[in-house]
C-alpha cells in the first residue's frame, strides 16, 4: 500500500505496547507480526512500516480483511491534508504538524486486547502493563501459528471469577474485577471496533466498575477510530500542554475539534520524541 507515514512515533508505541507472546516487534526492521483470527482461520500477518508505504505479508489470509485490518490498524484511510489544514492553523500545533507532516493516529486490531491492557495499565508504568497482559494471554489465550499465541477472545474468560484473575495476572483484586466484569460485557455483545455505535460503547464502559472517563476516552481514539476523542485527562497531554488540571486540557483542545485525537496524537508524540 502506498502511502505517506511517519514511521518513528508508530513503531515506538508498537514496541511500548507490544504484549508478550502475542505480538513481535522489531523496530530496525520496521516490522510488527502477529497471529489474527480471519473468517478463514488464524493467520500470521506481518506488516512493514515505511516512510512512503505499508507492505504487508499474510500468506493463506483473505485479501479484503487483510487490508481492512492494516487500514483500521494505521490509520490509512485519514485524510491528512484535512488534519495539517485544520490543525495547521493553531498557533500551539502548527509547529508539530509542520514537523511531522504524515503522523497518523494508531489504532489496534484487536479492540478486547486493547481494552485489556489499558485496564491493566491504570496506575501502572507501559513496562509492568505489558507484562500483566502477557500474562492473562498467556493464562487464557490459545496456541496460534508461527509460535504466537493468539489474544484470548472474550468468553474464555467471561464467567471466571476476579479471583482466579486475581491469581493469574497477579493484579489487585479490583484491577481483576475489572477484567471479568469487561469480559462478560463483550462476551454479551459489546464490540469493540471502528463502526460501533460509538454513544452505546461509551455508555457501556462507564456502567463497568473500574472504568472512567479517560480509559473510555483512550479506547475511543484506539479502537472506535473517533477522530475527535481527546483523552482530557491523560497526564502525557497535560504535561505537554503545560497545565495542571483536565479542564485546561478540555479548554485548549476546544479550538481543534472534530480532529482532537490527531491532536493528542501530535502532543503525545512530541512529548515522547521531544519535538
Amino acid at each position: 500500500m502506498d502511502v505517506a507515514l511517519d514511521p518513528g512515533p508508530i513503531l515506538g508505541s508498537l514496541v511500548a505496547h507490544a504484549v508478550p507472546g502475542v505480538e513481535v516487534v522489531d523496530a530496525s526492521a520496521g516490522t510488527v507480526r502477529r497471529a489474527v483470527r480471519f473468517s478463514t482461520g488464524p493467520a500470521v500477518v506481518e506488516v512493514r512500516v515505511g516512510t512512503d508505504r505499508v507492505v504487508v505479508d499474510a500468506p493463506g489470509a483473505p485479501g479484503a480483511e487483510v487490508a481492512a485490518l492494516v487500514e483500521r490498524w494505521f490509520g490509512l484511510r485519514d485524510d491528512l491534508a484535512e488534519v495539517r489544514a485544520h490543525l495547521g492553523r493553531n498557533a500551539r500545533l502548527a509547529p508539530l504538524v509542520a514537523a511531522r507532516p504524515h503522523l497518523r493516529v494508531l489504532g489496534h486490531p484487536d479492540g478486547f486486547e486493547a481494552a485489556v491492557q489499558t485496564v491493566l495499565g491504570q496506575q501502572v508504568s507501559l513496562a509492568a502493563a505489558r507484562t500483566f497482559t502477557g500474562r492473562f494471554a498467556a493464562a487464557y489465550g490459545e496456541p496460534g501459528p508461527g509460535g504466537l499465541t493468539l489474544f484470548p477472545m472474550p468468553a474464555a474468560v467471561a464467567g471466571r471469577s476476579p479471583d482466579e484473575l486475581q491469581a493469574a495476572v497477579r493484579v489487585t483484586h479490583a484491577r481483576a474485577r475489572t477484567l471479568a466484569s469487561l469480559a462478560e460485557a463483550c462476551a454479551d455483545g459489546l464490540e469493540l471496533r471502528p463502526g460501533a455505535d460509538h454513544a452505546d460503547v461509551r455508555a457501556r464502559l462507564l456502567a463497568l466498575p473500574g472504568i472512567g472517563p479517560w480509559t473510555v476516552d483512550y479506547l475511543a481514539l484506539r479502537v472506535l477510530g473517533d477522530r475527535d476523542a481527546f483523552p482530557s485527562g491523560d497526564l502525557v497531554l497535560r504535561r505537554a500542554l503545560g497545565v495542571d488540571h483536565s479542564r485546561d486540557v478540555v479548554a485548549a483542545g476546544t479550538a481543534w475539534a472534530p480532529l482532537r485525537a490527531f491532536a493528542a496524537q501530535h502532543l503525545w508524540t512530541a512529548t515522547a520524541y521531544a519535538i
